[in-house]
């Protein structure tokens, strides 16, 4: 047992915290910086910004990527924006409204100082962006320009038309490549992370494969950072590229490092809607369009009428009905049940009857179709090349989709996991967004992470090992981690079974959007428990993995992601189960007001619940992080 959990958050006010301890960390000098090796996983915006500010700090960086280039990276798909307390709209913004809106959004289920210091350097985020040459939209008198996102009633999102993560990731890229070049970091690119190296309890590296050669390759150094993202594929369906995976993180997991709160899944409301059964992943459409955007279903069950055809005493804008001061931008955890509830009483619409509609014909006629173009085009033009449908003519259809993980490894105030030496950046981590993350957070948190705290946090580890050489990889735990990969390639490939990886992969799907999705309860979480280890055993007896271990081959590539996401899925499960309350994403029938809101039970449950593994078939141990609020006071979350 671990005991309860310390996060080693500096004392004194929540204003001077981060400035306090900056200053009280001992501090890496130049000339030592160079002699100290550091490991960055994943290449998304926490990753890149992470290693591109080590780089130029001095330190001897190496960034894997399991792309061929750090720009595929994930962080391309944010649309919407990021947020920063600039205030430059002049309308009560302020650091202090950032750091409760966010508070609140994740249903008081996350850290005060670590939300608080998130918010103070946000606005130093959108100065180096803009540094960086990142083409965020500017007003008429020269400013940057910012547009409102849900859970919040000021504009503090700044954006870059429907591409603000692709221009962020490019900012972050170039600035990454800056330091390739300059010979303080090495990319190493299509290496996919398989085992975290430890010694004497110490992260100190890792063991790759090439995914083109197959090569089986260790890497040593003094501190690994890992920005991986989120698990949300482990739902199939889901906005997440169809690489994304949650393996780095569960290897970590497996070698000691706590997963926290991996009940805490976001269901973001703007989702194009399936149109089969064969899709193998959603399309979003960005939470930006439901600032001019008014959702709405028909009165009447099973209205198949053209929605041009339906007036406007026949429809029901229910967000705006049960919302009135937040309306449509509800955060994404209400919204989104919302949305699945009249779906569920039979107003849905659409072919399947399995959405509803995002009605932006009022702001074009309000505005012009030539404002709404420059604001929203190229989402507009992605939407119309996927459905066939002309957004700027009939109402977009959306639907709730598996978005966004707000659980991940636990971390302390530093970014480092219980594992001395393993940080942890972005959504990897499960910090920052408690139950619920904000839409326009992400991109803030992952960034905040990389260019402004870890280059502090990382020298305060580093500093205790000065004139330590990292541990050569031909130490034995190198050789007995890199043999460990190899006889796990070797056990896919002779499997022998009869069903593709896919196939498995989509049927724990929709185990897990049944009865870990939208809303969960007690029957389905037992359900949840049972099926998965069943399937799972299923798997491992008649997965068919073709090819070698000498090549590009990525159905063995999937098998191993796949076996992670299975013992993810029930780990879910348990999580959801034994948190018997309603908070944010996570939403227990059992546990709702008279009204249908999530009702929190804060004698019981305020806290972070972080699981440690205790090896294959044998539960995990859950451990406890208490949360302290001496700032924002716990009260119902209401958005009426």
């Amino acid at each position: 047992m671990l005991g309860s959990l310390d996060a080693r958050i500096p004392a004194g006010s929540l204003d001077s915290k981060w400035t306090d301890h900056k200053f009280s960390m001992p501090l890496v000098n130049p000339n030592n910086k160079r002699r100290f090796d550091v490991i960055v996983v994943g290449s998304g915006l926490a990753g890149a910004s992470a290693a591109a500010s080590l780089g130029e700090l001095g330190y001897r960086v190496k960034v894997l990527t399991y792309h061929d280039s750090p720009r595929r990276a994930h962080s391309i798909a944010a649309q919407g924006g990021i947020n920063a307390a600039k205030n430059y709209q002049n309308d009560g913004d302020s650091v202090y409204r950032l750091f409760y809106d966010t508070i609140k959004g994740g249903d008081y289920r996350a850290r005060e100082a670590n939300v608080y210091r998130l918010a103070e350097v946000s606005v130093d985020i959108i100065d180096q962006a803009t540094a960086q040459g990142v083409p965020f939209a500017r007003e008429y008198g020269g400013l940057l320009d910012n547009r409102s996102f849900g859970g919040a009633q000021v504009s503090r999102t700044f954006y870059a038309r429907g591409q603000t993560g692709q221009q962020l990731l490019l900012g972050a890229y170039s600035a990454l490549m800056r330091q390739v070049a300059a010979g303080t970091v090495e990319l190493h690119t299509r290496s996919e992370m398989l085992e975290l190296v430890m010694h004497d309890g110490r992260a100190v590296g890792v063991v790759t494969r090439d995914l083109i050669t197959g090569e089986i390759v260790p890497h040593s150094a003094h501190a690994v950072v890992m920005a991986t993202g989120g698990y949300g594929n482990v739902y199939f369906l889901s906005t997440n590229a169809k690489m994304c995976n949650v393996t780095a993180a569960w290897r970590a997991h497996r070698k000691g490092a706590l997963f926290a709160n991996p009940c805490y899944t976001q269901i973001h409301p703007t989702c194009i809607p399936a149109s089969d059964d064969f899709q193998s992943k959603l399309t979003l459409m960005s939470e930006s369009l439901r600032n001019d955007g008014r959702i709405w279903v028909p009165q009447a069950h099973d209205d198949g009428r053209d929605p041009h055809e339906i007036p406007d005493a026949d429809r029901d804008y229910f967000l705006e009905r049960k919302y009135p001061a937040f309306g449509n931008l509800v955060p994404r955890d209400v919204a989104s049940r919302n949305a699945k509830g009249v779906v569920d009483e039979g107003r849905g619409v659409g072919p399947l009857r399995n959405g509803v509609y995002l009605d932006l014909s009022g702001a074009v006629a309000r505005d012009g179709e030539a404002v709404i173009r420059a604001k929203y085009g190229n989402l507009f033009d992605m939407y119309e090349r996927i459905t066939g449908e002309d957004p700027y003519r009939v109402p977009m259809r959306i639907y709730p989709a598996t978005h966004y993980t707000m659980g991940g490894l636990w971390v302390d105030y530093e970014l480092m996991s219980n594992v001395p030496g393993l940080f942890v950046l972005g959504e990897a981590n499960f910090s920052d967004h408690g139950a619920n993350r904000l839409g326009a957070s992400a991109l803030m948190q992952g960034l905040a992470d990389g260019y402004f705290i870890l280059p502090y946090t990382i020298g305060n580890y580093l500093s205790d090992f000065l004139g330590d050489p990292a541990l050569g990889t031909s130490e034995p735990v190198f050789a007995d981690a890199e043999q460990a990969v190899a006889d796990e390639m070797a056990r896919w490939l002779s499997t022998g079974g009869t069903r593709s990886v896919d196939h498995y992969h989509r049927e724990l799907g929709k185990l897990v959007w049944d009865y870990i999705g939208m809303a969960r309860n007690k029957t389905g979480l037992e359900k949840a428990i049972s099926e998965i280890p069943a399937l799972r055993e299923e798997y491992h007896r008649d997965v068919r993995v073709l090819g070698s271990a000498d090549t590009l081959n990525q159905s063995l590539e999937k098998a191993g992601r796949v076996a992670d996401l299975f013992e993810l899925a029930e780990l879910m499960a348990r999580d959801a189960l034994t948190r018997e309350e309603s908070c944010g994403g996570h939403f227990r029938e059992e546990h709702q007001t008279d009204d249908g809101e999530a009702r929190r039970d804060d004698e019981n449950f305020t806290h972070v619940a972080a699981w440690e593994w205790n090896g294959e078939g044998t539960p995990q141990t859950r451990h406890r992080e208490e949360l302290e609020f001496e700032n924002v006071e716990l009260t119902q979350r209401s958005y009426k």
